[in-house]
Order: C-alpha cells, then sequence, then structure tokens
C-alpha cells in the first residue's frame, strides 16, 4: 500500500460542543486552556465550541483603557489579540481548538478562514457582509445605510494550537455595546441579525454554521492555504 504524505493524511474531524445554558466567562475560558494544552501534548482531540456568555466586556492584548467608557458589566483581561469586546446573550460565540501544526502554520490564513465561513453563513438568511481593509471582523449595512459590524473575530495561537474564535450578533441588546467603544473602532456601529429584520434562532444558526464547516476546515489543509489569498 502506497504511503501517505504527511501533508495529505486525513485529518480526524474536530469535536462539536453546542451549549444551550450561558457559560460563565472565565469558566469557558479556563476550559479552553486546558483543552489547548491537551491539544497540544496530543492528549485530546480538536474542539469547536458553540456557546453564549452571561454579559461581559473582554480585554485583549492590544486594549486601551480610554475605550472602556462605562464599565457596567464585569471587565476580564484575555490574551487573544484586540481591544475591548462584548459578549452576551442573543450573541453567538465559536471557541476555535485547532492543531495549525496539522492544518497548516498560518495565522493569516487561519483569521482569513474564519471570516468567510462566516460570511458565507450569513448569506444564508440573506445578509451580505464582506471583510474591510485594515479592520478585522464582519461587516454589513446597517438599517441606516452605513456600515456596521456584525461579527467579532479575536484568536490566540499557543505552541500552534489555537483559542478564542468569532462572535455573531444574532439578537443582543446592542445598547450593551455602549459601555466600549467595540474593537477600537469609533466610527462604525454594531448592528445583528435582528436589527436587519432576520428572526434567526440559535438552533438555525448553528446548523447552518456546521454545514458550512468543511469549507472552513478544508481552507486551513496545509495542500490549499492558497485559498486564502
Amino acid at each position: 500500500m502506497a504511503s501517505v504524505a504527511p501533508d495529505q493524511k486525513h485529518l480526524v474531524s474536530p469535536e462539536w460542543r453546542r451549549e444551550t445554558i450561558q457559560v460563565p466567562y472565565l469558566a469557558a475560558l479556563e476550559t479552553m486552556e486546558a483543552r489547548n494544552s491537551a491539544i497540544a501534548a496530543g492528549e485530546a482531540e480538536e474542539l469547536i465550541w458553540l456557546l453564549e456568555h452571561p454579559p461581559v466586556y473582554t480585554a485583549g492584548t492590544s486594549a486601551d483603557p480610554t475605550e472602556l467608557v462605562d464599565p457596567r458589566f464585569e471587565v476580564i483581561e484575555t490574551g487573544r489579540g484586540g481591544r475591548y469586546t462584548y459578549h452576551g446573550p442573543g450573541q453567538r460565540v465559536g471557541y476555535l481548538m485547532l492543531d495549525l501544526n496539522e492544518r497548516g502554520k498560518d495565522v493569516r490564513c487561519f483569521v482569513h478562514s474564519i471570516e468567510g465561513w462566516v460570511i458565507a453563513t450569513l448569506a444564508e438568511f440573506g445578509v451580505d457582509s464582506w471583510r474591510a481593509e485594515g479592520r478585522v471582523g464582519i461587516w454589513t449595512q446597517d438599517v441606516d445605510g452605513r456600515e456596521a459590524k456584525i461579527g467579532a473575530i479575536g484568536v490566540r495561537v499557543r505552541r500552534w494550537v489555537t483559542m478564542h474564535g468569532f462572535s455573531v450578533n444574532l439578537d443582543p441588546d446592542l445598547s450593551h455595546f455602549g459601555g466600549i467603544v467595540p474593537c477600537g473602532i469609533e466610527e462604525f456601529g454594531v448592528t445583528s441579525l435582528a436589527r436587519l429584520g432576520r428572526t434567526v434562532s440559535t438552533d438555525e444558526w448553528d446548523e447552518a454554521l456546521m454545514a458550512r464547516a468543511d469549507d472552513f476546515l478544508d481552507a486551513l489543509d496545509k495542500s490549499g492555504r492558497r485559498a486564502c489569498g
């Protein structure tokens, strides 16, 4: 039997975990860090984890204290990239613990592929969204015709195993974003599927996202990195 080159070997699909109750941010962070270490040590499989948090502000490694306008919720420092962001009910978060040792050591491709995955999923619900040069995240046209952010991305890579991931606004209380300058970008607003007139349940969002997961994972394969441009 012919041997399979390392770059062509079949990768086992990640474990999927979908939470139906809110998970406190610190508890999720502890779980992520433990799973990250276990994956790096070859003691656990990859994990894609979908969940919601109680209201919380999180600070990335580039967070500017002047952008914490009204800390009405708990503020937690985290090792992910980026600045301040908000998580809360009505926002679906996807945490990705994936082994880039096996899927290609390309962080730019990883972020680009997450963006593409979310954009394709939003399109399923009739929302046209896009990347914006110099602004990480997912952007769309708001009800007032202006550009607004509908999804945020912040990742961390340790020993080439990823942590954190993305969030998408299904139907959060958008006033909660007023306590921060979201991702350090003052000139653009924040929107949601509900604000755009799309009623999308958590289950509907998860199923649509999962249906496009293979395309996302294929883009990370070492032989497919050219798809990232």
